[in-house]
């Protein structure tokens, strides 16, 4: 995990006020290590200095979390205390429907997100069925209370909890009152008519609109991976050398099709054309994200790589051979190079390390 320390923090101040984003910043200057994480309430020996905390699943760490984050840190600030992020692994949704959930960020990705929101601590509580039985009185008092030591709560205004999602925003606030602790409720969060949510989010990458899934998240949707060994016909037969990761079906995924992106590698930053789809012109049905890196001649198998997705294309299609679809390729990168470079200024921003956890 990066340390950070004798950075500027910077973040959103207030709440979202008739649905408008306050775009007012607060910078302080501070010493700051490495956000400490908790696997396990177990892990906890004592409880915290002042902690204001905020308790989600966080997917995605959207612009709405974003709110709840900065709230937090700045409750934190004010009273000397320590700010803490409460979270889940897996995901409940992935314990408590059959079906699963598609998330937007895998856990690592969501912890990567939350540090850079200036958080002291994350506490990412093993979800079970076990756990999903426990009482809101039980969450407060044993969690909240003695573990934790909560002195300021922070939630969405949709948040509830505990067994039959009993801890609703009404039982939070009765809690608080009785038990001294302050609970402040988040409204709901809208960007361009939009709200934002992690299930919009979803909805939004799924149909491709990457543009407006990244006015909801705050930076662009990202896939990541180890480049893995393909069939290695496309700088050998095509022309155009790509980069695969492999996706798997229980992934969130992208409206197949092609992509103008942007690669992060080895810290640095390139453009290039994604390709998400099953490769119907060689007949074959394995999904994959197929990238081709412009201005780059490396060896990157078995290398991370990070992608971000900026602005859909064209859908995939069946080619009549390689010819046709090598002049199709040629045709995308014409128009993405233009993209890039139209949006140049903007795209030097969005390589900075915060924007692509």
């Amino acid at each position: 995990m990066l340390v950070l320390k004798g950075f500027v923090k910077t973040f959103f101040m207030g709440t979202a006020k008739k649905n408008n984003f306050k775009t007012s910043l607060n910078t302080y200057r501070f010493k700051k290590s490495e956000m400490k994480i908790y696997r396990d309430l177990t892990e906890i020996t004592e409880t915290f200095t002042n902690a204001c905390v905020t308790i989600g699943n966080f997917d995605g760490a959207h612009l709405g979390h974003q709110l709840l984050f900065a709230e937090v840190v700045q409750r934190a600030y004010r009273c000397n205390g320590t700010s803490v992020a409460v979270t889940f692994d897996p995901h409940p949704l992935q314990v408590l429907r059959p079906q699963g959930i598609k998330l937007i960020s895998t856990c690592d990705q969501k912890i990567e997100l939350i540090e850079h929101a200036g958080i002291d601590v994350l506490i990412v509580i093993p979800f079970s069925m076990e756990f999903a039985g426990i009482t809101a009185d039980y969450f407060i008092n044993d969690i909240l209370l003695k573990t934790i030591g909560v002195k300021e709560l922070v939630v969405g205004y949709d948040y509830a909890f505990g067994k039959n999602r009993v801890g609703n925003i009404e039982f939070l606030k009765a809690q608080g009152a009785a038990k001294g602790f302050s609970v402040t409720v988040v409204a709901a969060h809208y960007e361009k008519d939009f709200l934002v949510s992690s299930t919009i989010v979803r909805e939004l990458v799924a149909d491709g609109r990457m543009v407006d899934a990244r006015t909801l998240l705050g930076r662009y949707y990202q896939i990541r991976g180890e480049v893995q060994l393909g069939q290695q016909r496309g700088g050998k037969e095509i022309g155009f050398p790509t980069a695969n990761l492999n996706m798997e079906k229980e992934d969130l995924i992208p409206k197949m099709g092609v992509y103008v992106c942007q690669v992060i590698c080895d810290g640095k930053c390139y453009g290039g054309v994604l390709n998400i789809g099953l490769n119907p012109t060689f007949g074959e049905d394995r999904l994959v994200a197929e990238t081709h890196i412009f201005d780059f001649n490396q060896d990157i198998y078995g290398k991370p790589i990070k992608v971000n997705l900026l602005q859909f294309l064209r859908s995939e299609k069946k080619f009549s051979g390689i010819a046709e679809l090598s002049t199709q390729i040629s045709k995308d990168v014409i128009i993405a190079r233009k993209i890039l470079k139209e949006q140049q200024k903007e795209l030097i921003l969005s390589c900075e390390e915060r924007f692509n956890c």
